[in-house]
């Protein structure tokens, strides 16, 4: 069959689009000074580490064959439970990842406020096209986790480890492959984070206080 390289390219597109429909990533933070714009910082951070990690898995494995199972509806309704479970996966790490660091690294209990901002942004994200079902699982995981949460130490105790976990079973990929991928895959995600983090540092080098 001969490719339609305009077909290819507007597939791709719609792709990406239909992937996340969640806020895209286009602020470059100058400094943290409040929550809300903290929230914000998670929110987008979280977009963008799952939005690259799922969809370029997928363009990698499938190759030039992934534009096709654009057309397929059981993989469509795969790839919409994985964006957003691998995006809720990430929303929780991102949160805690950023209270703690906070907590130890710059001596500012915000603590009380990450549930509130966690729960904020799955609400807005409902409206978005994330499922309830979705939405109250991650929130009953955050509750578990907030009750044995160590703030003083968990921004360095492998803090993006579930959104790995998460990629890699959620990806719509089939398993003898994914068996074949983990490593990778969790290496992706992991490089994603890593430039996170390193935003992060940056943004509160001379942070006081919100």
């Amino acid at each position: 069959m001969r490719l339609n390289l305009h077909k290819f390219v507007d597939t791709i597109k719609a792709l990406k689009e239909y992937l996340f429909p969640v806020r895209k990533v286009t602020d470059r933070f100058q400094s943290l000074t409040s929550l809300v714009q903290l929230k914000k910082f998670i929110q987008e951070r979280s977009a963008h580490v799952s939005q690259t990690t799922l969809f370029g898995y997928i363009k990698t494995r499938m190759g030039f064959k992934h534009y096709l199972m654009f057309e397929d509806k059981p993989f469509l309704e795969s790839l919409d439970i994985a964006k957003w479970n691998v995006y809720a996966s990430c929303l929780l790490d991102c949160t805690f990842y950023t209270f703690s660091y906070l907590y130890e690294k710059k001596n500012f209990d915000c603590t009380k406020d990450a549930e509130k901002i966690f729960v904020e942004i799955l609400l807005e994200e409902e409206s978005n096209g994330l499922s309830r079902k979705i939405s109250d699982a991650i929130r009953n995981e955050f509750k578990i986790k907030l009750r044995s949460i160590n703030w003083s130490g968990y921004y360095l105790s492998e803090p993006f480890k579930n959104s790995g976990l998460s990629l890699y079973k959620w990806s719509p990929i089939a398993d003898e492959l994914k068996e074949l991928d983990k490593e990778i895959v969790l290496n992706s995600i992991k490089l994603k984070w890593n430039l996170v983090q390193n935003e992060f540092d940056s943004l509160t080098k001379d942070f006081k206080n919100f």
